[in-house]
């Protein structure tokens, strides 16, 4: 049987119950009632593309990515540069390993690590549509400013020989 909410709370929070290995597969997120200022945790499912920008959301993460590029490398060489503990790094190495950005070998008791581009490439060309929507709008902006000074021009003409010939320029 589920806990009540707390005491007071005339709101209700929607969750789906689920076993530890199906949560893995989840992200906590909130739903924030109102009426009532009560958070409760929900368990919604997460797609691909947005385990890779959780991953990435991490300059740890980033920097482990950024070490893997240059080839395979074990979880002790990949925590050198860090001041963290090993478990830490590891902590990392499996959020990205959740987000399917790195995979894990098995040679003897030696675990390289090595960066998968799949994910990679499917959060560049979601980016890439958006570079393109915000180059149009930039590109109509220039546009724009350049009609502007154009017909800023004549007008300052305009006034500096207005000023000349009442005898106030220069």
């Amino acid at each position: 049987m589920e806990a009540p909410p707390p005491q007071g709370v005339r709101g209700f929070c929607l969750y789906e119950r689920s076993s530890i290995a199906s949560m893995k597969k989840y992200s906590i997120a909130f739903v924030f009632n109102l009426s009532v200022n009560y958070v409760c945790p929900v368990s919604l499912p997460m797609d691909r593309l947005s385990l890779t920008f959780s991953a990435l959301a991490d300059p740890t993460r980033r920097a482990i990515l950024a070490r893997l590029s240059s080839g395979p490398a074990s979880v002790n060489e990949l925590a050198a540069p860090f001041s963290m503990s090993l478990p830490a790094v590891s902590k990392h190495l499996k959020v990205l390993e959740r987000a399917q950005l790195i995979a894990r070998g098995k040679e003897a008791q030696w675990r390289p690590c090595a960066i998968k581009a799949a994910p990679l490439k499917e959060a560049t060309d979601w980016m890439e549509q958006y570079r393109q929507f915000w180059e149009a709008r930039f590109d109509r902006l220039d546009e724009y400013l350049k009609e502007l000074q154009a017909q800023e021009k004549p007008a300052r003409a305009t006034a500096a020989s207005s000023r000349k010939k009442h005898g106030k320029g220069n």
